[in-house]
């Protein structure tokens, strides 16, 4: 990709994936290239990778994306592992995540994070311009996220850009993207599925008009592609480390508490469990427990970071079972393994629990915009989660199968968003805390 001087940029910070588009102009944008391990990739992962080195500052050594990912695989023992880091933004709990002897805050994990992903971006993004857009949740994950508090945080990590950064919802980034396609007026739902949350926006589109873009309505939920991913934990690997399990305490058989397992459902959490403290609690309930070898199990999660590996092979399940009736979860490591084959009915179960609140938060965005599902012309469905036929079925049931429409499902967010930054209406688009609102 040209390095020539972009218009604006956009970037889609995602729990998972992060992925950067540089616009050329109003009408056109391309998607970054980063260097990886396996070669060139225009989708970077969320995730960073510390180690020790006497000769680096502050003692610590560390990567980014791909590359974070290749120097844990290689060096497990002696790494810290975050992955998901954005999923924290707005948790007023979490002050900072343990870094062998160094205490982090989230804007400083995020600003090493943007250090590697400008350097693996290469000349395209060692000029930034000065109209930068990021993409951010319509609803914060959490069970009471606080937007102010993200928006403190995501402000002091973005400042290490050095430029002004324009908010905009990561829906309406999508939405953008997709009306570039359309030729006729159109009433457009975007539905965005990332790891953490689920956004849903609805704007009117008005091709070659002045303003093309018209936003109606929004409302987002927490629930998304993590939370799927813990309904397969929960189903395949949580009872073998000791859920549902007994342990005696004193003359009395209870079971062990549910809260032992709540980090498994947060991949960012899950790399944070290993510590001295937890590793002790750990010791203690294997003794007493009445089927040790299952906390035998846990402790080798937490103690030989086995936390990446399990949810590799939970999303390779999940994207499989996006297309095949049946498919394998398979999980090797020399501490124990897992080999079980699972049906989409089997998972279509497990999540029918997340999928009711999900349809509900859809219909409050039409009520936002005060419309009806007939007056909707085409519903686009982004994010990887998109993909699985339940989720799509949300919506082929209030709009139709023959309204829905898809592509580009992890990258565009931000072509939408560098779009956006490129365009003349662009405080149209911004984020209701940013203009005031």
């Amino acid at each position: 990709m040209s390095a020539d001087k972009a218009s604006a940029i956009g970037i889609d910070f995602g729990t998972t994936n992060s992925v950067v588009a540089r616009a050329n102009g109003e009408a056109a944008a391309d998607l970054v290239s980063f260097a990886g391990p396996d070669g060139p990739a225009s989708v970077f992962r969320s995730a960073l990778c510390f180690w020790q080195v006497e000769d680096a500052r502050g003692g610590l050594a560390h990567e980014a994306g791909p590359w974070a990912i290749a120097e844990f695989l290689e060096f497990p023992q002696g790494s810290r592992f975050l992955q998901s880091f954005k999923s924290v933004a707005a948790n007023p709990n979490f002050e900072h995540a343990s870094v062998f002897e160094a205490r982090m805050r989230f804007e400083e994990l995020g600003q090493i994070f943007l250090s590697h992903l400008r350097a693996h971006g290469g000349d395209a993004l060692a000029d930034l311009p000065e109209r930068i857009v990021v993409g951010r949740p319509v609803r914060y994950v959490g069970a009471r996220p606080d937007p102010a508090l993200a928006r403190a945080r995501y402000d002091a990590m973005f400042e290490a850009l050095g430029r002004p950064v324009h908010y905009v919802y990561e829906p309406l980034g999508a939405a953008y993207s997709f009306a570039s396609r359309l030729s006729e007026p159109a009433t457009l739902l975007v539905a965005d599925f990332g790891g953490g949350t689920s956004d849903f926006s609805i704007v009117r589109v008005v091709p070659d008009a002045a303003q093309r873009c018209v936003p109606l309505g929004a409302a987002g939920i927490g629930i998304a592609g993590d939370r799927f991913d813990y309904r397969i934990m929960d189903r395949l690997v949580l009872p073998l480390l000791g859920k549902g399990g007994r342990y005696r305490s004193f003359d009395k058989v209870l079971e062990i508490p549910a809260g032992h397992f709540t980090d498994f459902g947060d991949w960012s959490r899950l790399a944070l469990m290993r510590s001295r403290r937890t590793l002790d609690e750990l010791a203690r309930l294997k003794r007493a427990a009445l089927d040790p070898a299952a906390i035998d199990r846990m402790i080798a999660v937490v103690e030989h970071e086995l936390g990446h590996g399990l949810y590799e092979a939970v999303g390779t399940l999940k994207r499989a079972l996006s297309t095949e009736d049946h498919a394998k979860f398979d999980f090797e490591s020399a501490d124990f393994s897992i080999d079980v084959e699972v049906a989409r009915a089997d998972f279509e179960r497990w999540i029918a629990p997340d999928l009711a609140p999900i349809a509900e938060t859809v219909d409050r965005a039409l009520a936002t915009a005060r419309l009806a599902p007939a007056d909707i012309d085409h519903v686009f469905l982004t994010g990887g989660s998109s993909l699985i036929p339940a989720v799509r079925q949300v919506f082929a049931e209030r709009f139709g199968e023959s309204r829905l429409a898809g592509g580009e499902e992890l990258t565009s967010i931000a072509h939408g968003l560098a779009l956006i930054g490129a365009a003349p209406d662009i405080a149209d688009w911004i984020a209701p805390e940013e203009s005031g609102a």
